[in-house]
């Protein structure tokens, strides 16, 4: 049996521009990190000659080509396995919550196919095959940050370059500006499911014509590597309030009323900015605090609200191999 755990992430800057309508024309670059929630992916050889796949249901066929869970159906046929295997899937948080679930579990689910069969694929290479698979394969209108992101693990600067070549820079942080980082980060529920999909089709569509506002989310995320960098994390959250006014107005799906409630709240309790994870639309609404005491704060508030808080921590790891029998 092989058993893989692979890290959620969380997205601060420049999402939208690793879609391929943007990136290829202007380049992108984002600015993210992962998170200690993770996808968990099981697999191991079967006794009978069928195909066993356990997720939200259960499905036992023949061939791949009978799985209604499309991700498997195609991670098996890529990596060539065909009968006698078994797969089971968990996840820390549901999927459509903004936190690139889908991607880990594309990542996650090749990576432990590719160590059955005795394979250490590189993490570049993971991310590469990921990206082939949901959006080449499968067609999904998505970008390609949260496969590299589930596969390199770690605070990073990814860059998406026209010719397709990616390039993903680790953010060397001192242990006790990480901890502050953290320290002021809040993640809240807003109690809303969206499809991804739906919100990046839309954003796709009409993205030709919004290029430079994305060149603006793009610099948006080379000034948050660089703020980062230099310790200025009052500097970084304004940057994140600017980047949330940016990607608001590309498409009425990205927020709602409920949303920017919540936002406008979170700005009163006393946090610079902050984002909607992931294409926008429900999930999780990530806020960024003036201090650890202001996030404190912010949480008791929200608490006395019954929004439902996610406490995060740092996971410098990506797709990782925890369990090889």
């Amino acid at each position: 049996m092989i058993i893989t755990r692979t890290p959620f992430r969380t997205s601060f800057l420049g999402g939208g521009t690793d879609l391929p309508v943007v990136y290829r024309e202007i380049g992108g670059a984002v600015l993210s990190t992962t998170i200690d929630k993770y996808m968990y992916v099981a697999v191991n050889r079967r006794f009978e000659e069928t195909i066993r796949v356990a997720y939200t249901r259960t499905e036992i066929v023949k061939r791949p080509e009978e799985l209604r869970h499309e991700i498997v159906r195609e991670a098996l046929k890529r990596v060539g396995i065909r009968r006698q295997i078994e797969v089971v899937t968990i996840a820390d948080v549901p999927a459509g919550t903004g936190l690139g679930s889908s991607s880990a579990l594309t990542v996650g689910l090749l990576k432990a196919l590719y160590t059955y069969r005795g394979e250490d694929p590189p993490p570049e290479r993971l991310a590469g095959e990921a990206c082939e698979l949901e959006i080449v394969r499968l067609g999904h209108r998505i970008g390609k940050q949260d496969q590299y992101a589930a596969a390199f693990g770690g605070f990073n600067f990814i860059e998406f370059h026209p010719d397709e070549r990616v390039t993903v820079a680790p953010l060397r942080l001192a242990d006790d500006l990480l901890g502050e980082f953290f320290g002021r980060v809040r993640l809240f529920y807003t109690g809303l499911k969206r499809r991804s999909g739906e919100v990046l089709a839309e954003q796709s569509k009409a993205a030709a014509g919004k290029l430079e506002l994305y060149r603006a989310l793009k610099e948006l995320a080379y000034a948050g590597r660089d703020a980062l960098l230099r310790g200025e994390l009052d500097r970084f959250g304004k940057l994140l309030h600017e980047g949330w006014e940016i990607k608001r107005s590309f498409s009425a799906k990205i927020s709602n009323r409920v949303i920017d409630e919540l936002y406008d709240l979170g700005r009163d309790e006393g946090a610079l900015g902050g984002k909607v994870l992931g294409a926008g639309g429900g999930g999780f609404i990530l806020f960024f605090c003036a201090s650890p005491e202001h996030a404190a704060a912010l949480s008791r508030r929200f608490r006395t609200l019954d929004i439902r808080e996610l406490e995060i921590a740092y996971e410098p790891r990506g797709s990782t191999v925890i369990y090889r029998g």
